[in-house]
């Protein structure tokens, strides 16, 4: 089992206070779902730190140079090898990845923290939609950069927050960038992040209060989509309550429904398929524009 490591920083290094944060309050909404808000806002990545942009920088940098490949090999087709046709060819392919490019640094910068206000908004999302007690211990799966892991930890001073990420290639994330930012927002001590698959977690059965979860399991490609969520509701306490959100595609999730049901089979309590594209992105349309249409979060009690 991976060592829980609580991100420790050496005995002289200064940590930022941590921020008060006011316990939240619960309503019952008409249709009879749970709903939660903060009484205080609570804001991060006010000291540079860096949580980055869900849209991968290595994605974009190669549609960049496929594009110049193209504008290129357009420029020869006219002046060189004189094809005419060839010279079109390459010319229209050059527009469509232009256009391409400018939709995903318009997706990107939507993404990035503190610009387009997207990834604060989710984040918020997920946190007012858990109802945690502060006291415990809480897992994220998925913490890439670590920014829902230091809001949580802001949110709940008392909980021991832990984060879990595979950290590949295609994102510029790593556990020593979630330990610097955690350092930098004053939750050093509070946070400990790890290594680890999120199709065995390396941790026994009933070992957190809390699991939480944000656009992860989609991007884990050939895995069966229920039995990524059920993974992670192992480790979860009984009595514990969990939020896990993602781009459920019926395609790749098929009737959650039907596993929301299967899931109170099973003894959970409370649980809910609560969609939030339109929530968080205004429109359903204008989610789909950023390739998060079918955003959906299951929400519930072990």
């Amino acid at each position: 089992m991976a060592q829980l490591r609580g991100g420790l920083l050496p005995a002289d290094s200064a940590e930022p206070a941590k921020r008060k944060v006011r316990q939240r309050t619960v309503q019952i909404g008409e249709d009879g779902s749970r709903l939660f808000r903060t009484q205080k806002k609570i804001k991060v990545g006010t000291h540079g730190e860096d949580y980055g942009s869900w849209m991968s920088n290595p994605v974009f940098y190669v549609f960049g140079g496929i594009a110049l490949v193209t504008l290129v090999l357009t420029a020869l087709s006219f002046t060189v090898f004189r094809i005419t046709v060839l010279g079109v060819v390459f010319a229209a392919a050059t527009v469509i990845l232009v256009a391409l490019l400018c939709w995903m640094a318009w997706i990107r910068r939507q993404y990035a923290f503190g610009k387009g206000g997207m990834m604060e908004k989710v984040h918020q999302t997920i946190l007012s939609s858990l109802d945690f007690d502060g006291h415990g211990s809480l897992l994220e799966v998925g913490c890439g950069s670590g920014a829902l892991a230091v809001r949580a930890a802001l949110t709940w001073p008392e909980a021991k927050i832990t984060g879990l990420d595979y950290w590949g290639a295609m994102y510029n994330y790593s556990k020593a960038l979630c330990e610097k930012n955690a350092a930098s927002e004053g939750v050093g001590k509070q946070c400990g992040f790890v290594h680890g698959d999120a199709n065995k977690l390396d941790f026994p059965d009933g070992s957190f209060d809390a699991v939480i979860s944000n656009y992860v399991y989609h991007n884990i490609m050939g895995a069966d989509k229920h039995a990524l969520l059920l993974e992670s509701l192992r480790v979860l306490k009984k009595g514990g309550v969990f939020v896990l959100h993602d781009n459920m595609k019926p395609q790749m999730y098929g009737d959650m429904n039907a596993f929301v049901e299967e899931l109170r089979g099973m003894g959970f309590a409370e649980v809910q398929y609560v969609e939030t594209a339109e929530k968080i992105f205004g429109s359903k349309q204008r989610a789909a524009m950023m390739m998060l249409g079918n955003s959906a979060m299951i929400v519930g009690r072990k």
